[in-house]
Order: C-alpha cells, then sequence, then structure tokens
C-alpha cells in the first residue's frame, strides 16, 4: 500500500438537480437537491483511500458543522485528518452545484478557509509531505501554497501529481516541480494557448504540455483520455457506462490515478485503472473490485 498526501480544499457541495442550469435572470423549477462532502482535495484524498492507498489529507476547516461533517467523512473512508487544521477566522468552504438532466453540471464555490493556507501549512506539514510516495495537488487553494508544497514534495523524491483544476495560470516555477499534469479540455487550453478541436488538437496540445513536465493527462470526458510521456503520446478510448451524473468523475480519476502511481503502477496502467475509476463515478457504481476488472478487461 503506498502512501497518498493530498493538499487542497474541502468543500460542503449544495446539489441542485433541474432539468437544465439556468440562463442569466431565469428561474427554474429543480427535481431535488441534497449535500455531499467534497472540494477537489476532500475528494481525490477519498478516492485515493477508496482504491487502496494509505492518504493522508492537509487542509483547513471552519469551526463550524459543515467543517465537522467535512472531517468526519474523511475520516469515515480511512482518510487521516490529523493534518487538518481548524481555522475559527472564516467559514468552512462550500459550493452550489446544478446538476442538469444529461448528467452534466456547473458550480459556483465559495472557498472560506481554504484560501487561509500559506506558507505555515506546508512548515507544519513537511515531514508528512516528504515521507509521501505521491503528493496530490489543485488549485483551489491559495497557487503560492501550492508551489511551495510541490516544491518540498520534489525535493524529497516525492512524485507531485497537479491537476490544474480550475483553470489558473500557474504561478512562476511550478511545473518545475511537477511529475504529472493532469488537465482537462477547459484546463489544456488555458495552458497551450490553443483550442482542442479533434483528437488530433488534444494529442498536440497533451504534447507540448508534455516539454514542462514529465507527463500530462489530458483528460476529454467521455471522449476518453490523452497521455503524453516519454516522447509518446497516445489515446485511451474512454470505458462506457450509464451515466448518472459527471460531477466528482475527474477527481476520482485523480486519487485513483495517485492510489496506483503510489504502488509503484506503471503509468500506462494507472492511467487505465483510473480512467475506469472515473466511469463508474460516472454511473453512481461504487468502484469494487469485480466492477473495475469488468471494465479493465474491456
Amino acid at each position: 500500500m503506498g502512501k497518498v498526501v493530498v493538499l487542497g480544499s474541502l468543500h460542503m457541495d449544495v446539489m441542485v438537480y433541474a432539468p437544465d442550469r439556468p440562463r442569466k435572470g431565469e428561474t427554474l423549477r429543480g427535481s431535488g437537491w441534497g449535500l455531499r462532502c467534497g472540494g477537489k482535495g476532500g475528494n481525490q484524498a477519498v478516492q485515493a483511500a477508496v482504491h487502496g492507498a494509505e492518504v493522508a489529507m492537509i487542509s483547513r476547516v471552519g469551526d463550524d458543522d459543515f467543517g465537522q461533517q467535512l472531517l468526519a467523512n474523511l475520516r469515515a473512508h480511512g482518510v487521516n485528518t490529523e493534518a487538518v487544521l481548524l481555522d475559527a477566522s472564516a467559514g468552512s468552504g462550500m459550493s452550489v452545484a446544478i446538476v442538469d438532466e444529461t448528467g452534466d453540471y456547473g458550480a459556483v464555490i465559495v472557498s472560506g478557509v481554504n484560501m487561509h493556507m500559506d506558507a505555515a501549512d506546508i512548515d507544519r506539514t513537511l515531514p508528512l509531505i516528504q515521507a509521501a510516495d505521491v503528493l496530490v495537488l489543485q488549485y483551489e487553494v491559495p497557487l503560492e501554497t501550492v508551489a511551495l508544497a510541490a516544491q518540498a514534495a520534489a525535493s524529497a523524491g516525492t512524485t507531485v501529481v497537479l491537476n490544474a483544476a480550475p483553470a489558473y495560470p500557474p504561478p512562476p516555477g511550478l511545473l518545475l516541480y511537477v511529475d504529472i499534469l493532469v488537465v482537462n479540455e477547459v484546463e489544456g487550453e488555458m495552458l497551450s494557448g490553443r483550442t482542442i478541436t479533434d483528437r488530433e488538437s488534444a494529442l498536440a496540445i497533451a504534447a507540448q504540455l508534455a516539454q514542462q513536465v514529465r507527463a500530462v493527462i489530458l483528460t476529454l470526458g467521455g471522449a476518453g483520455a490523452i497521455v503524453a510521456a516519454a516522447g509518446t503520446v497516445y489515446h485511451l478510448p474512454a470505458y462506457k457506462v450509464d451515466v448518472v451524473d459527471t460531477h466528482g468523475a475527474g477527481d476520482a480519476f485523480v486519487g485513483a490515478l495517485a492510489s496506483q502511481l503510489s504502488s509503484g503502477i506503471a503509468l500506462d496502467r494507472a492511467v487505465r485503472y483510473a480512467s475506469a475509476a472515473g466511469a463508474l463515478m460516472c454511473a453512481k457504481t461504487p468502484p469494487v473490485p469485480e466492477k473495475m476488472q469488468a471494465l479493465l478487461a474491456n
């Protein structure tokens, strides 16, 4: 079992189900709502643990009900929360996500104490970061903190996986410390300055980005993923499932990827495994070994 550390966000997601996402000034009648523990960091930590890794989370929560629920969710999934700081200076992070009838969604996040993470969080957790096999990072906390964490991990030989989401330009020097960059279409276009129009353009963007890091994974939703590593670029088709909603699929991919890499699994096999995990998340099917193996056998 490999060791994964996730430094990132914890949000309580308010999920709203509606026939479509409203236009400006439009009010729609929804079909339901619910609360779901999330944040890209929290989601990825849970998924890494679900897929067998020993996982620790570095983050902050507010002194409120949402914060307690977020901590309880991590612990229920076996994630070590000793490095999650209780910060009473602001509220816990939260978001509102509207899921339409196709299963696609849009969301607004209110980051709260997630945006208070700073160099002190790196200093207090440095031994944890440097003892990890894989450090997973995203962009829902201050980018300067992300860069400091990546540098600390790289100095110890820890593999750094950066999910460059949401789509922001990276701070200067960050990519020097990143081993594996995971982006979706929007993020890939922003980082490359190019537009994805077809598979060939996606392959070209992944190859371009791979000049800055050891490997790039460009996820394309139902169209699969592009992998660029060691001078090769290839397309991996998506696994076919009945989509319920796509919320959390990208985080399931990243968490599963980290779990496999932490155990020494080769990148190509780890990406295929992560693709299956993301597909099962879209189908809202638990990623039990039998389900995973059935997809991987196709």
